[in-house]
C-alpha cells in the first residue's frame, strides 16, 4: 500500500477524495463530490466505502473507532492511527463535533465511512478553543465496536462501565 509523506494512503485519498474550494471572503464555499455521497437535511455530506454489520449505536453506548481527519485544504489534522489506539465515546453525551456525531450515529461495526462536516456543525471556535476559524472538516472513520454501559454504584462511588 502506497502512503504519502503523513503515512496515509495514496490510492484511497484518490480515488475517494471530495474538493472544497474555498473563494475569495464573501462568497459561497462550494463542495464538489461525486454522486456516491449523500447530503443530510443538516448539510452533513457522507459516503460509505463499506457498510459493516450488526445494530447501530444508541445514546449511552460506547462506540470505538478508528479515523483520520483532514481540514478544507486536505492537510490532516489529526489520526487515531498515528496515536497508535482507537478512540472511545459515548453516544449522546455531545463529547464530540455535533457533526461528527451525526455522521457516525448509522454505522454499523466494520463500517467505513467519509465524513464532510460544514461549519455550522463543525467545532466552536475562538481563543479558548483548538479550531480558529470556521471551516469544512473530513474525517475517514471506522467504526470498530459498539458496547453497551451501565451505570454502577458503589457506595458514594459511581461509574459508567461499558461491556
Amino acid at each position: 500500500m502506497a502512503r504519502d509523506q503523513n503515512g496515509d494512503d495514496v490510492h484511497f485519498k484518490e480515488k475517494h477524495k471530495a474538493d472544497i474550494s474555498r473563494p475569495k471572503s464573501g462568497f459561497e464555499v462550494k463542495v464538489v463530490t461525486s454522486e456516491d455521497y449523500v447530503k443530510s437535511d443538516s448539510g452533513l455530506i457522507y459516503r460509505d466505502f463499506e457498510v459493516g454489520k450488526g445494530d447501530c449505536p444508541k445514546d449511552g453506548q460506547q462506540v470505538t473507532f478508528h479515523y483520520i481527519g483532514y481540514n478544507e485544504s486536505g492537510r490532516r489534522i489529526d489520526s487515531t492511527y498515528i496515536q497508535g489506539s482507537p478512540a472511545k465515546i459515548r453516544m449522546g453525551n455531545k463529547a464530540l463535533v455535533p457533526g461528527f456525531e451525526e455522521g457516525i450515529q448509522d454505522m454499523r461495526p466494520g463500517g467505513r465511512r467519509r465524513i464532510i462536516i460544514p461549519p455550522e456543525l463543525g467545532p466552536p471556535v475562538g481563543p479558548s478553543t483548538f479550531f480558529s476559524a470556521k471551516q469544512f472538516e473530513v474525517f475517514d472513520v471506522e467504526l470498530l465496536s459498539i458496547q453497551d454501559c451501565e451505570r454502577r454504584t458503589i457506595g458514594f462511588y459511581s461509574d459508567v462501565v461499558c461491556n
